[in-house]
Parts: C-alpha cells; structure tokens; sequence
C-alpha cells in the first residue's frame, strides 16, 4: 500500500467559521468547495482537513447528527514559541498554555470556533528542539 496523502474529516456546526480559522491562522486554503462542504489544504506535509456540515446527506444517517468531538488536530512546527507568539498577536486565545512532556513533546492548544482543538507541538531530543523528519 502506498499512501499518497492524508485527510482528516471533522463534522462541524459552522463550516464558514473553521475554514476562516484554519485559512487565517494556519496557512490553509480552500482546494474543493460545495454546500456544507470544504476541503483544505497546505503544500507542506501537514494533513488535509475536510469540513462538513452537521446533517450533510453525505454523512451516513447515524452520524449525520454527531459532530468533532475529542478529537485534536497536532501540527508538529519548528520554532513553536515563536508560533505561539504569533497567534498572540493575532488575537488567538490558548486554550492550553505551553508545557514540556517529560517524553520530549513541547506542545500548546489553541480552540476554533466549533470546538476543533488544534495543538502546536515542537518534539525536543537531548536538549535540542526537531520538527519534521524523525528518522
């Protein structure tokens, strides 16, 4: 099997509001546009997102009602204190402060307006701060 890229679907009340979020603040833009429907992307690596109206008729019936919950979008950055403070500046509200896992992961979360949590993560080895290729 070979993988060719990677989307997350996220089911939301308010298409508009998450799209203007991820566009504005996160470098996404619009690919494929439909009623209750958006498809956005990034030439980098990060993962595709989809977003769909809460009843869309695509969804199947039994989860047409239910909407992204739980769920965390992490984007792995270099240089996450100046991300941090650049979602500062444009008036993005953490939701999580900055903080250190004692398994290497430096991370802070910041809410859209449909609840979708994003979480900026910078993982740190030996002292030394990495994004990107682990290998």
């Amino acid at each position: 099997m070979q993988v060719t890229s990677t989307t997350l679907s996220l089911t939301v009340d308010d298409v508009a509001a998450s799209r203007d979020f991820l566009v504005d603040h996160f470098g996404y833009r619009e690919r494929v546009v439909a009623e209750g429907f958006v498809s956005l992307g990034r030439d980098d690596a990060a993962v595709d997102i989809v977003l769909l109206r809460r009843g869309i008729e695509v969804l199947p019936e039994g989860l047409r009602d239910q909407s992204a919950a739980g769920v965390i979008v992490a984007l792995v950055v270099a240089d996450l204190a100046a991300q941090e403070a650049r979602l500062r500046r444009e008036g993005v509200p953490i939701t999580m402060p900055m903080q250190e896992e004692e398994w290497g992961e430096r991370l802070f979360q910041v809410t859209d307006p449909n609840g979708v949590v994003i979480q900026l993560v910078e993982w740190v080895e030996g002292g030394r701060s990495w994004a990107g290729d682990r290998s």
